[in-house]
């Protein structure tokens, strides 16, 4: 965490709180699963759903389920007829994700999907996407972007998490591990790319914010 926890603790005080589906997810997370600091938090998640509300997207796309608690967010701002598909290596994370997905107002429109995201979204028939979350194995970044940046909506949004990699990367760049290269190389390309305009937000571990202008 990048900032001090009298932050945290104030911000926690000061958001709207948790819907009754989402803090059950966050607490059977954290029984039943090793890795519950790879969620988002309870604020992250408020902040990814006004974000989507902004966009009112009617096709989002999240790399990276987890348990569900950031797709769940995600969906708050969906269009009527809107589609969010999700995408989940870990079997065992995606029959938790499952279960909240159906008690949550948005079952219908979740569509989860369980593989390597290297090779479903090739094979996907995506039209126009408004809305990308890159949450999944740090290496494949920039391969995940490659792939969705074609696919994107003129000012679409991708939203990329720990993109400050646990303040590893304010260290010299010849101390870094290998995860802190992958990030360091991702948020260069980003920083790069011509076809976005793009800024990194200090929320929690760094989340990326990209917009399309092609």
């Amino acid at each position: 965490m990048l900032i001090t926890l009298k932050i945290d603790n104030y911000i926690n005080k000061n958001f709207k709180k948790e819907l009754k589906y989402l803090v059950l997810l966050r607490h059977e997370t954290l029984l039943k699963t090793h890795y519950s600091k790879m969620s988002i938090t309870p604020y992250e998640g408020r902040l990814l759903s006004l974000i989507s509300k902004l966009v009112n997207p009617k096709l989002i796309l999240e790399i990276g389920t987890f348990t569900g608690y950031s797709t769940l967010c995600l969906a708050e701002g969906l269009k009527k007829e809107g589609k969010l598909i999700t995408i989940e290596k870990n079997k065992n994370w995606k029959i938790i994700s499952d279960k909240y997905f159906h008690l949550s107002p948005f079952s219908k429109k979740i569509s989860s999907l369980q593989g390597d995201a290297l090779k479903i979204i090739p094979n996907l028939n995506l039209k126009k996407i408004d809305l990308v979350f890159i949450d999944a194995d740090k290496k494949n970044y920039s391969n995940y972007f490659d792939l969705v940046i074609s696919k994107m909506n003129s000012g679409g949004i991708i939203l990329s998490d720990n993109v400050l990699w646990h303040g590893k990367l304010f260290n010299n760049i010849e101390n870094y591990d290998k995860i802190s290269k992958y990030i360091n190389i991702y948020n260069k390309k980003l920083s790069q790319d011509l076809r976005i305009e793009n800024i990194i937000i200090p929320i929690r571990d760094g989340l990326s914010l990209s917009f399309v202008k092609i």
